[in-house]
């Protein structure tokens, strides 16, 4: 035996600790499983696929790569611990100069997690992991903490004031209560606070960024709000999958997820997910479990009602006609509706959708529009409702040679709505199996009357009404 040899098993377990925290550091996921197992002591930590999948789009943003995250999951997935208390912690320890902003909807819960952040970074492992990381005694609030580096945590409320105050990377968790979801007001102030407090906040509109986290819980909550501008990176993990989809975990890593799949099967199994649909009821359940805030059913309008079409049906006979349904809008400003176009050919039995055009445009570039359409599809007949930019642009496209027929309207949308949903009902209206335009067309429709927008319900009721009263219509020719 060597002289040495004892110390074998020693240098062995410190080879091991070095790994361990070169893995920590490296790796959000093992990070955030240490983190959980140190504030969450008697509950066992049951990792799953999500949980890394998650860690990578939050990495990619401490890394730069992601300037705006969107992350929709189910209650209970780990996802504050994830967010607000082992990010923040593992971004400070990596760079204490970090500025971080974490916002929640009650004060409570922003403590909550400004605590077990605060917890975690006082630990002697962390502090073996992160050595340069100290937190600035003068500065060690419930609410805020600072580091030695000019770096902070500061907790916030949803519509709270951050007047003065600046960061680098804004984390929004669970910006509303679920019990306010069905106040438009409540919807109102959260998106108000984010659009003209929140987004001013960023030390770099540029290149610094935000992450929202949270449960859907209506069709025009703030991750609606954020997904109808575009350019967010959306993970958006449902409990139970309705599509096929391969979702990143790392670096060279991949979930493959069928349609059917658990979100996680070891903590709520299939009978579980049931008995919640049936407590809290499907719509609920839709928008908290599925990040759906539509039911797949729909509300008014059912999807399984309409009928589909793989190849687009031709006119058969003389009365047949290619038919375009008109809702305008007059202002392309961010919050003005959009105009679409429903284009359809109308037999004696049958309504085939053949397209949906949907923009937002000005007077000059909507009128033109609705010219090329019509010269596109070889329009017999096209709908215009007479009212705002509708009155103007059917006097105008008459100078243009293009006659349309006036759709004067006396009920309001739901009433038109419901006196052309037994036509739906029936078969009687023919979608395509495959569009650009369908999925916007659908989550429209399913969402009516609830939803942000009913511009594309408006156009398709529009067109099925006119073909059950027509006679009572009159054409604009004049000549």
């Amino acid at each position: 035996m060597k002289q040495t040899d004892h110390l074998l098993p020693l240098q062995a377990n410190m080879t091991s600790q070095r790994l361990l925290q070169a893995v920590l550091r490296q790796n959000l996921s093992a990070f955030t499983e240490r983190s959980f197992n140190e504030v969450n002591s008697g509950k066992t930590y049951r990792h799953n696929w999500h949980l890394d999948a998650l860690a990578w789009k939050l990495t990619q943003v401490a890394d730069g790569k992601i300037k705006r995250l969107l992350i929709t999951l189910p209650p209970r997935s780990l996802k504050s611990v994830s967010a607000s208390v082992a990010l923040p912690a593992w971004i400070l320890g990596r760079r204490p100069e970090t500025r971080i902003i974490c916002a929640s909807y009650g004060l409570d819960l922003a403590v909550d997690h400004a605590n077990a952040c605060r917890a975690i970074m006082k630990t002697p492992w962390y502090r073996q992991l992160f050595p340069q990381m100290q937190i600035d005694p003068r500065k060690d609030t419930e609410t805020e903490f600072r580091t030695t580096r000019g770096g902070y945590r500061l907790s916030t409320t949803v519509g709270g004031s951050l007047t003065g105050r600046g960061g680098s990377i804004i984390i929004i968790d669970d910006p509303m209560k679920a019990a306010d979801a069905s106040s438009e007001a409540a919807r109102n102030r959260v998106k108000t606070w984010f659009d003209e407090t929140l987004l001013s906040r960023l030390d770099d509109k540029k290149d610094d960024a935000i992450i929202l986290v949270m449960q859907r819980l209506h069709v025009d909550d703030l991750a609606g709000h954020v997904l109808s501008r575009g350019d967010w990176d959306h993970l958006d993990l449902p409990a139970v999958a309705d599509r096929e989809e391969i979702i990143q975990t790392g670096p060279y890593a991949f979930h493959e997820r069928k349609i059917g799949e658990l979100l996680q099967p070891e903590r709520e199994p299939k009978h579980v997910l049931d008995e919640l649909r049936a407590s809290m009821g499907s719509a609920a359940f839709s928008a908290q479990y599925q990040q759906q805030p539509v039911p797949p059913g729909g509300n008014m309008i059912k999807w399984r009602w309409f009928a589909t079409y793989s190849e687009p049906p031709a006119s058969k006979e003389f009365s047949d006609k290619i038919v375009q349904s008109w809702d305008t809008a007059s202002k392309a400003t961010e919050l003005a509706d959009y105009s679409v176009c429903v284009t359809a050919l109308v037999t004696r039995t049958s309504i085939s959708i053949l397209d949906v055009v949907r923009k937002r445009l000005e007077y000059p570039a909507l009128k033109k529009l609705i010219i090329e359409q019509r010269k596109k599809w070889n329009a017999d007949t096209v709908l215009i409702e007479d009212k705002g930019s509708g009155m103007s642009l059917i006097q105008d496209l008459k100078r243009e040679g293009v006659y349309s027929i006036a759709i004067k309207v006396t009920e309001d949308k739901i009433v038109r709505m419901s006196a052309c949903s037994a036509k739906i009902e029936a078969g009687s209206v023919f979608l395509p199996e495959t569009a650009s335009w369908l999925a916007d067309f659908r989550n429209e429709l399913l969402a009516f009357p609830q939803g942000r927008h009913d511009d594309q319900a408006d156009a398709l009721s529009q067109l099925i009404n006119w073909t059950r009263t027509k006679s009572t219509y009159t054409l604009e020719n004049i000549m």
